[in-house]
């Protein structure tokens, strides 16, 4: 599931709930809540910490609308696009005038329905596993939490329902980025298709299929592991100047997940811009060259590999892992399977998700935005193109 405001809250709020850590019988007792002595002598010292994670809530907010990056809203207009009013697709961003709502009480209730022990797991890097068994028998068993003692209700164990659908946000995105080199006016648009959750077994094909479209802005440095030879900067970004951005993105859950393509370009554009994209998630379930299928393979063990090099990468892995499929995958595992994706693989999942409805998200200035019927139809066809319009004036 995606971040909530409350744990944005809880993030910012944290420095009551842990102490500083020095080494690992510390660690584990900063995870211990104060006694309820501590608990009343800085009462007005929450409340304070509470007003300043409002305040940093506020501002992140505002922030999120003056960015010129727009991909975070996208994102969270896709999923509510894809799954409209239910799971995922609920809004992550806290509507402004509700976050005076969020008091120190509904923060405990947060916490005591959520942080439950059978919804963690206790995870180490570089330590024993004896050593640190004791260590959680001795400061985390029989503890009492400073949020109360009462049952947990029942939590949301609703299930991802995939919708499809279209989201749009028209704004002026001229002034986006004011100064001397200001950013060009840009509308954006994202559309996706659902793929599948990390549970099952082509999750793997997708992260190849996602490694092979690539993508990224239209500028790069180059250079080894830049993505240059993906599909979407050799087949769109080298071929059509006026696009900005074109990038793949695949998000998945452990009970669905979504493959889309963010483009952005001149508003003049826009519907040029949706047929190339519409192509693009046509030919996935295509041709694909072995050369590169062997290339996103690569790529994607080299990323995986190169990131678990850090030990907070491995904490977080192994933590994630076990509380998603009460077990661990080692990275040689991960590695033979990504080796054993076949090019009828990628075809044969690619061909599955096209079959679905298309999720739409557009930010900005969208006069010229192909309907929705229309996109679905192009995505139906067998070339990807938009229906004809025919215009008496312009």
């Amino acid at each position: 599931m995606k971040r909530n405001i409350l744990v944005e809250l809880l993030t910012f709020w944290k420095s009551w709930h842990f102490r500083p850590p020095v080494n690992l019988v510390a660690k584990m007792k900063s995870c211990l809540p104060w006694k309820s002595t501590g608990v009343f002598a800085t009462a007005r010292r929450q409340d304070e910490e509470i007003e300043m994670a409002r305040m940093a809530i506020q501002f992140e907010l505002e922030d999120l609308n003056m960015r010129p990056d727009p991909e975070p809203l996208l994102t969270e207009m896709i999923h509510e696009a894809a799954y409209r009013g239910n799971t995922v697709g609920l809004h992550r961003f806290c509507p402004t005038e509700n976050i005076v709502k969020i008091d120190r009480e509904m923060l405990h209730s947060y916490l005591r329905n959520y942080y439950t022990p059978e919804r963690m797991v206790l995870a180490g890097v570089g330590v024993e596993h004896d050593a640190l068994v004791e260590c959680a028998r001795k400061h985390l068993v029989g503890i009492r939490s400073a949020w109360g003692s009462q049952t947990a209700v029942d939590v949301d164990r609703s299930v991802a329902q995939y919708t499809g659908g279209v989201i749009k946000l028209e704004r002026d995105m001229s002034n986006v980025s004011p100064g001397p080199a200001p950013f060009p006016e840009l509308t954006h648009i994202m559309i996706g298709l659902e793929s599948c959750s990390f549970l099952e077994g082509d999750f793997i094909p997708f992260a190849v299929l996602n490694m092979m479209m690539g993508g990224g802005g239209s500028f790069s440095a180059g250079g080894p592991g830049k993505g240059m030879f993906t599909r979407l900067y050799l087949n769109v970004l080298n071929r059509h100047h006026w696009m900005y951005n074109a990038t793949a993105y695949h998000h998945s859950y452990e009970d669905t997940g979504l493959l889309c393509i963010h483009a952005s370009a001149d508003p003049r554009q826009v519907r040029e811009m949706v047929e190339i994209i519409t192509k693009e998630f046509l030919s996935m379930a295509g041709t694909v060259d072995v050369v590169e299928l062997e290339r996103a393979k690569t790529q994607l063990m080299s990323m995986l590999m190169m990131n678990l090099e850090s030990r907070p990468v491995i904490f977080e892995d192994v933590g994630r892992q076990v509380l998603a499929t009460r077990s661990r995958k080692l990275p040689h595992e991960l590695c033979a399977l990504i080796r054993d994706v076949k090019p009828a693989d990628v075809r044969r999942v690619s061909s599955k998700m096209l079959r679905g409805k298309p999720a739409v998200a557009a930010l900005g200035d969208l006069a010229d935005l192909p309907s929705y019927e229309d996109i679905q139809a192009a995505l139906s066809s067998r070339d990807g193109r938009l229906p004809r319009t025919y215009r008496l004036f312009r």
